[in-house]
């Protein structure tokens, strides 16, 4: 884990790709926040646990986590199956959290609207879908993990995931009938051009979650913290800080 700031509490729960490298957004978030950023169990440079076997088995980790660190009440970022993973931890003990931040969240479906179909595409497909700014994905095409040690962890990643979100894809069929229980703040955040999780998801769940309000940012995939790092830090700020 890596943790850095001071200030109110702030957990950053990473997606598929893993968090093992620091972001300028985390640096800017840093400067107003106590911001951890875990690898989750399973990911990177994580452990790979025997007991985790769902989506489930993660959120009651890290509430276990939280009660670990001394944390009664936080602020929670979620990323993609990080929001998902998000969800399923305010459902269960709403009174933990302060408020979310959903980021081109998993963990719902839309009828007759499908996610990105992660698992079929090849390296290079799941890096040009993840951007709008194709500039960014060649940036990372040409720097891909060299260390056996990098490329092992990329490889425990999609391991990882199969077994959380497989089947069914990347949602929970049992979740949305309990988002009423997450009372607190919300914050939706989207790119309108999200191959991944489609942005019918986020107006889906803006629906859904009692104190929720929806973001969208024009010519941007599925990872705004990154391709619009600077006006998204400056969002989740004002967020957090109302909340």
């Amino acid at each position: 884990m890596r943790r850095g700031g001071k200030g109110q509490a702030v957990l950053y729960l990473h997606g598929a790709n893993g968090a093992m490298q620091v972001q300028p957004f985390m640096n800017e978030l840093a400067k107003d926040f106590d911001l951890l950023v875990p690898e989750h169990p399973g990911f990177g440079y994580s452990d790979e646990p025997d007991w985790l076997e769902n989506i489930q088995d993660l959120a009651y980790f890290y509430l276990d986590f939280l009660k670990e660190q001394k944390l009664d009440t936080v602020h929670v970022i979620g990323s993609s199956l990080g929001g998902w993973l998000a969800m399923e931890m305010a459902i269960r003990e709403p009174s933990r959290f302060k408020s979310l931040v959903l980021v081109g969240t998993a963990g719902v479906r839309v009828p007759n609207i499908l996610p990105g179909d992660i698992f079929l595409w090849s390296p290079e497909q799941m890096v040009r879908n993840t951007f709008f700014d194709q500039a960014i994905a060649e940036k990372m095409l040409a720097t891909p993990p060299t260390t056996a040690e990098e490329q092992d962890a990329q490889l425990k990643n999609r391991h990882t995931v199969a077994k959380l979100a497989w089947q069914p894809r990347l949602f929970d069929p049992f979740l949305a009938k309990w988002l009423h229980r997450i009372d607190m703040p919300v914050k939706l955040i989207w790119g309108e051009n999200d191959k991944i999780m489609p942005p019918a998801v986020g107006r889906m769940l803006a629906e859904l979650l009692p104190q929720a309000s929806l973001q969208t940012y024009e010519n941007c995939g599925h990872l705004p913290q990154v391709e619009r790092a600077s006006e998204f830090s400056a969002v989740v700020k004002k967020f957090i800080e109302e909340a």
